[in-house]
């Protein structure tokens, strides 16, 4: 089993837990802003089998067709990695390390973020973030 941790974005980060195996895949989940007073809010929990797909979704506060919002993850004790972004239009972006990896969607409907991995590894357990750009496509 792949056990997956999330946080919401509130003003206390929601924490749950659960039993770890020792071939468990930890996958720690957060949303962030980098602009005050947006809320970026994912689910509770989530378990994925190892080799198996992920899917996260990050309901956001902003309109997804003015903001750019990316996805970055943070492996325990390394530094922040960009994994891609999408733009206010739907163009998606990837690191050439992960492009293969990874894929992000959005709904307009619900301003959703969302992104897909698949053939998930123990290499891949780290904090996945969504963030929203600090600045608007039409500002």
């Amino acid at each position: 089993m792949v056990s997956v941790k999330l946080w919401r974005t509130e003003k206390t980060p929601v924490q749950t837990t659960h039993t770890m195996f020792s071939t468990s895949l930890l996958l720690l989940l957060a949303a962030a802003s980098y602009v005050h007073g947006e809320e970026l809010t994912q689910p509770a929990s989530m378990t994925v089998q190892p080799g198996q797909s992920l899917s996260i979704h990050c309901k956001v506060s902003y309109s997804v067709t003015t903001y750019e919002t990316a996805w970055i993850r943070q492996p325990a004790g390394k530094t922040l990695e960009w994994i891609g972004h999408i733009d206010s239009d739907g163009d998606t972006y990837y690191s050439d390390k992960l492009k293969n990896k990874f894929s992000i969607s959005r709904d307009t409907s619900t301003n959703t973020i969302k992104i897909g991995g698949q053939n998930m590894q123990t290499e891949d357990t780290a904090v996945y973030y969504c963030a929203r750009y600090t600045h608007s496509e039409t500002e």
